[in-house]
């Protein structure tokens, strides 16, 4: 196995952490008897000479030795080898790790019928990645499948056929009929969609007119199987406890996210497939379809009304993971999660000790139950707040979620005011402190705040740091504030030669409407050439109207020239300053197409904006028309983005109805 392996210079190979000296330790170690030792040389493997995916020469130099050790009967573990091998020759590793796996690729052949399970399964995908000769290939799979018995393996073999179809045209055909074949009767449940969702993913012509109402069959058909093979026997013992913290089963999850992705943007079939599965009677199923729906949501758009209150349903079913899984997709949802309110509210209501979730360091946060039904701006919710706040240590960031309940939320004022009115403006921590307090009180217009908004931005220390943070946080309460910051204004003027100077020109403006004071700051900050200044500066004069005409071939130039949200800005303010359409509709409609996120300030505008905003009609309709939410990006999603996506859509509403 390890012919070769002193005669190498490792130390002058190298890996993540500098010298590969500590290599042939680690692939002596994957042979070890110790399965301790083995453990940590794999994890030494991946965190090192494989680190995150990354290829080095010592990376390279690993390749021929980890073929001998797959290729020996007596080594454990060898499918943690193979599949080493293959993670290595991934094509996002680069060609010359490609290569060098290409280069042993005959040796996943008898691997691939190898009387270890673990063994199969990793090599079913390889003999498609790595080995030459693509009606070679299909034989083999077909032989495979053939004689499989092993579900595990033959699940492999079915996705090693879809990346086949996908990545092997000229062998498409045979390999689609060969996924045609096990989709339907008389084979197991599990391969029967294991292939149905490569067929969808690779061959979605081939898919069954009735595949909702085939695949929620077979997803029960399979929880059946599996509960009479007591897959899921429940013991008091350490496996037990394990077992029982472990996420809804791998195997159901991957061939329910298979389904969705080979469905992509037929949405309505994805809510009746997962409508299907939340009414199953197994609760591994209905967790899988809870966990599955947080992807639908966050990058569709439809009436989910349904699917939302079957997720509600689940709080009540007495299964901690399955509560726990729900409760955080609901959390996601903002006003979306309002069909399941009843619910979440009972929860919140029985189970008093889910109110703040507790962290071995840090401050306690807000429990998934209780932030979910705030987020969804259900008055139901005060109640269980105010107790929270007269806690002498309260959640962290509780006033973030006591904003989204709006004038709901009036009742708790006097006691945000009063946790305000302990923070030391001297404290390191005044900024992160203040901010979820400032939230709620400005989401409330709270007049009485004022006091305790002034204190904080007139004692916090001077330099950089907490003090700017803090600044900020208190300037944009008080502009929120309007005219009932009125004392505040010789504090504002004062922040008028800092990096505040344009958020606090606009407290100005709120509180005393004196254009004359602000306009020439408001100018400055224009023209600096500072990208968030200019924005900021264009936002508020645009709140100034008519009276910053003296800002408007300023505004051109910067709709001109700017960057997109700059030129967005920009256009806006030269509307709501000349009420001219001409030159804002030409930027609104660049900046739409050019950057998805221009789209909710431009659609407020437009609903502003009435009849003269008509011109821009299609991309408000086509908007409307669109399946896919305009924050769906690759790499997941923010918390906020489908309250974000909801906001646009309302938006878009309006100025349709406003033309």
């Amino acid at each position: 196995m390890f012919t070769g392996i002193d005669e190498v210079d490792w130390a002058a190979l190298r890996h993540a952490y500098g010298t590969a000296e500590d290599v042939p330790g680690l692939l002596r170690g994957l042979a070890s008897p110790d399965a301790a030792e083995r453990e940590v040389a794999l994890d030494g493997m991946y965190g090192s000479v494989h680190h995150q995916g990354n290829v080095y020469d010592s990376t390279l130099a690993c390749v021929p030795f980890l073929f001998a050790l797959a290729s020996r009967p007596e080594v454990p573990d060898r499918g943690a080898i193979v599949e080493l091998l293959v993670s290595i020759g991934a094509e996002s590793a680069g060609p010359r790790a490609r290569a060098a796996v290409r280069a042993g690729a005959a040796a996943f052949v008898p691997l691939a019928a190898d009387a270890c399970p673990g063994v199969r399964r990793a090599a079913a995908g390889a003999l498609v990645r790595f080995l030459d000769g693509p009606a070679r290939v299909l034989a083999l799979l077909r032989r495979r499948i053939a004689v499989e018995r092993d579900e595990q393996v033959l699940l492999a073999l079915i996705e090693a056929l879809g990346l086949l179809v996908r990545h092997r045209p000229a062998q498409a055909a045979g390999a689609v009929a060969l996924l045609a074949a096990q989709s339907g009767p008389p084979y197991a449940p599990t391969a029967r969609l294991a292939a149905l969702g490569q067929l969808g993913l690779g061959a979605p012509e081939r898919l069954p007119g009735d595949l909702v109402p085939t695949a929620v069959r077979l997803l029960r058909e399979r929880s059946e199987r599996r509960a009479a093979g007591g897959d899921r026997v429940d013991t008091d013992t350490l496996v037990g406890r394990i077992r029982r913290l472990r996420p809804s089963d791998e195997e159901g999850s991957y061939l329910l996210r298979t389904l969705h992705r080979a469905l992509d943007d037929r949405v309505a079939d994805r809510i009746a497939l997962l409508v299907g599965q939340l009414s199953s009677p197994d609760p591994m199923d209905r967790c899988n379809a809870v966990r599955m729906s947080a992807g639908l949501f966050r990058g569709w758009r439809a009436d989910f009304t349904t699917p939302v209150e079957l997720i509600g349903r689940q709080l009540g079913r007495g299964q901690d993971q399955l509560r726990d899984a729900a409760v955080s997709v609901l959390a996601e949802l903002f006003g979306l999660a309002a069909p399941a309110a009843d619910e979440l509210h009972a929860l919140v209501t029985v189970r008093p000790d889910l109110w703040v979730r507790t962290w071995e360091r840090g401050r306690p946060s807000l429990g998934g139950p209780l932030k979910a039904l705030a987020r969804s701006g259900d008055p139901r919710a005060v109640p269980a707040l105010s107790q929270l706040l007269a806690r002498p240590v309260a959640p962290a960031g509780l006033g973030f979620e006591i904003a989204h309940l709006g004038p709901a939320a009036a009742p708790l004022a006097p006691a945000l005011r009063h946790r305000l009115g302990r923070i030391d403006p001297d404290s390191p921590r005044a900024a992160e402190l203040a901010a979820p307090l400032l939230a709620a009180l400005t989401a409330l217009k709270d007049p009485v705040a004022v006091p305790e908004v002034l204190r904080l931005l007139r004692g916090a220390p001077d330099g950089l740091g907490a003090r700017e943070a803090l600044v900020g946080q208190a300037v944009r309460a008080l502009d929120a504030l309007g005219t009932a910051a009125r004392a505040a204004a010789p504090v504002l003027r004062g922040l008028l030669d800092t990096r505040h100077a344009a958020v606090a020109a606009g407290a100005l403006w709120s509180a005393e409407g004196e254009a004359d004071a602000v306009l020439p700051v408001l100018l400055r900050e224009l023209t600096l050439g500072r990208s968030r200044g200019a924005r900021t500066a264009a936002g508020q004069l645009g709140r100034l109207g008519p009276a910053a005409r003296d800002a408007l071939p300023a505004l051109h130039r910067l709709a001109g020239s700017g960057r997109v949200g700059e030129r967005t800005a920009a256009a806006e303010a030269l509307w709501r300053i000349g009420g001219d359409p001409e030159p804002v509709l030409p930027v609104f409609r660049t900046a739409w197409s050019e950057n998805p996120c221009t789209r909710g300030a431009i659609a407020g505008c437009l609903a502003a904006m009435g009849p003269a905003g008509a011109p821009l009609r299609d991309l408000l309709t086509a908007e409307l028309a669109t399946a896919r939410r305009h924050t769906a990006r690759p790499g997941g999603f923010g918390s906020h983005d489908i309250a974000q996506d909801e906001r646009l859509l309302s938006d878009c509403r309006q100025a349709l109805a406003s033309q």
